[in-house]
């Protein structure tokens, strides 16, 4: 491995100008710079960032920490971050949850003992008003950017996060334009702020209507895919009578709209079915699903602009980014006759 020493023997020159030259720092001409700095390439030195990090209590390393990269949405997210913390000079290291808050906590507490100047977070909702890790984070003053809506545990952190209630409203009020009256709701896990947010967007816009939420018409789907289908079973067994289906993000719509299939009802002759998020698969499903466009690339740009704020001792506001209603084949004008009506004829 190529010490300074190496170089200062072969620059003739000192182990501190070595040091400097490399640092760019004002007190070594020019000229004696830029050799330090060819001969150090030449040589194929690599500076010791363990070292530098000691003496500036700096490591140009950031955390961050999301779910997993099997949810599309984060994808985009965490490139952006990526993107310009390379620009900046910082390296990201990326962790999951798995939407585990004890993997969460362990997770946290790596990062933290890799020195990291600054963390990224998608937090393991709770129903708790406190968190262990997330106070430690606060008394420590850990620059922390939160991607995703705040909740009590969190709420003394800055964030960025979609409109979620607008989209959840834009949404709704599509539907009920094409002339629907009963739409289902599948709905995400009750801890999770964006899913309380889409579903209060959806109650607006009903209540605008002249129109109550049916507890009836609304289920406890989840996340994923799984989650979509046995929501959609349930809808099934039960007899409803909704045209149209909002699901609380594109991996549940898809899995509903595989069970309906099955069924052989049609999307959205039968039945108008709409996802959230707007990643490839709802794109490139078999019926195009109409979604909610969210800015991926933008909010992981937002964090990033946040972090260097925070980097530098000031404290940024919090970012709330509007978010696009992206119409395709999965939605239309409702049928003459409900799901459970198309079913029995279906049958006969």
């Amino acid at each position: 491995m190529i010490r300074l020493k190496d170089i200062a023997e072969r620059a003739g020159v000192s182990i501190m100008t070595v040091s400097k030259a490399l640092r760019d720092e004002p007190d070594v001409s020019g000229l004696t710079r830029t050799r330090v700095r060819l001969l150090a390439q030449e040589m194929g030195y690599v500076p010791d960032s363990m070292a530098q990090g000691l003496r500036n209590r700096k490591t140009n390393l950031l955390g961050l920490l999301i779910p997993s990269l099997a949810n599309p949405i984060f994808a985009r997210l965490v490139l952006a971050i990526q993107e310009r913390a390379f620009e900046l000079g910082y390296d990201v290291l990326l962790g999951y949850t798995l939407h585990n808050s004890d993997r969460e906590e362990t997770c946290i507490r790596r990062f933290l003992s890799r020195r990291v100047d600054g963390l990224f977070l998608s937090p393991v909702y709770r129903m708790e008003a406190e968190s262990r890790v997330y106070q430690e984070l606060l008394a420590r003053k850990t620059p922390t950017v939160l991607l995703g809506h705040t909740a009590a545990f969190c709420s003394h952190f800055v964030n960025v996060a979609t409109d979620d209630l607008a989209a959840g409203y834009a949404l709704t009020q599509h539907l009920l334009q094409l002339g629907h009256r009963r739409i289902a709701f599948l709905a995400g896990p009750p801890a999770t702020p964006w899913s309380r947010e889409r579903f209060e967007g959806y109650r607006r816009a009903l209540r605008q209507a002249g129109l109550d939420v049916d507890e009836r018409l609304v289920f406890q789907a989840g996340r994923t895919m799984e989650d979509g289908a046995k929501a959609a079973v349930q809808l099934i067994n039960e007899g409803n009578d909704a045209t149209a289906i909002m699901a609380i993000n594109d991996l549940v719509a898809a899995g509903c709209a595989e069970v309906l299939m099955n069924q052989n009802l049609r999307i959205p002759e039968d039945v108008s079915l709409t996802g959230f998020g707007n990643s490839m698969l709802s794109e490139h499903f078999r019926i195009p699903l109409t979604t909610i466009n969210q800015p991926k690339h933008r909010l992981g740009a937002a964090a990033m602009d946040i972090m260097i704020q925070l980097l530098r001792g000031s404290r940024p506001e919090s970012k709330r980014l509007a978010a696009q209603l992206v119409v395709r084949a999965s939605s239309g004008t409702p049928p003459a006759t409900s799901i459970a009506e198309r079913l029995k004829k279906l049958k006969i």
